[in-house]
């Protein structure tokens, strides 16, 4: 049962990670785009348009959506090859980044992306995965030995 709850997670992390991949790679395109038509504009305070073109559209010089796509890629990196240091450490990074933005757009845009929020979510859930590996069932493992 062990194998198969591992190989589920890990299945679980790559696809997560394929999902950000997929959502950062439009909101990079969003951000080059200067006209770009964004399916998630419902109004002035639910947009992504305020994210990708906004104050927040770069950090040091980097488009966001850029760092999303590049962190989603290490994941899932980590996640075909099995790296439960590189998944933890990846996915923390991933967590203070998207608590940084989140915070930021609903406190300072006063703007909600849902798209971002999505990416967020796909980040915490791996993040909450790569614990439950490094930490949880390592410490089950000591336990049954």
């Amino acid at each position: 049962m062990k194998v198969n709850k591992n190989k589920f997670l890990w299945w679980s992390i790559g696809t997560l990670s394929i999902v950000g991949i997929i959502l950062a790679t439009y909101l990079l395109y969003s951000f080059y785009n200067p006209k770009p038509k964004l399916v998630c504009d419902i109004n002035e305070k639910v947009n992504c348009q305020a994210v990708t073109s906004g104050s927040l559209a770069t950090f040091a010089g980097v488009p966001i959506a850029m760092v999303g796509l590049t962190g989603y890629a290490v994941l899932l990196f980590s996640g075909v090859t099995k790296r439960k240091r590189l998944a933890f450490w990846t996915s923390t990074f991933g967590m203070v980044f998207c608590l940084r933005l989140t915070i930021l757009e609903v406190f300072y845009l006063k703007v909600i992306c849902p798209i971002c929020l999505v990416c967020q979510t796909a980040m915490l859930l791996i993040f909450a995965i790569s614990i439950y590996l490094n930490f949880i069932e390592k410490g089950k493992s000591a336990k049954e030995k």
